[in-house]
């Protein structure tokens, strides 16, 4: 799907992919949502010591968007990032994805100066959580 939709093409080679362990506890995890056993979402948290939180890999599949499955992966997220101490959460994102822009953007995030150099990315966002929030 994103080869289709970036319109530089998607080459995953070139993404700054998070290590597979990053996104396993203790330093991270990786949600799947499922419609009737069939995997529809996913969203991974990456948890680096004394660093934001960060949001990775979030995709909802075509026929299960609009169901709220975005804005509950960012909920669930936000809350174990809280619950690991963190006050801030940051994601990256493509300039194509508009509608992941705009429910970044009504879930509370602000868009920031870029924080890492993803080839892919044109937009960077935080959010103040937790108690400091």
């Amino acid at each position: 799907e994103l080869q289709e939709r970036f319109d530089t093409g998607f080459d995953p080679a070139r993404s700054l992919l998070p290590d597979a362990g990053g996104l396993r506890p203790p330093r991270g995890l990786f949600l799947v949502a499922r419609v009737h056993g069939e995997p529809v979402g996913c969203a991974g948290l990456k948890l680096p010591p004394g660093a934001p939180a960060e949001i990775k890999r979030m995709w909802v599949a075509p026929a299960a968007r609009g169901l709220g499955l975005g804005r509950r992966f960012l909920a669930e997220l936000e809350e174990l990032a809280a619950g690991e101490g963190r006050t801030v959460l940051r994601l990256d994102t493509n300039k194509a994805l508009d509608a992941a822009i705009g429910l970044y953007r009504s879930c509370g995030f602000q868009e920031v100066p870029a924080f890492n150099d993803e080839p892919y990315a044109h937009h960077w966002f935080e959010k103040r959580i937790g108690h400091d929030a």
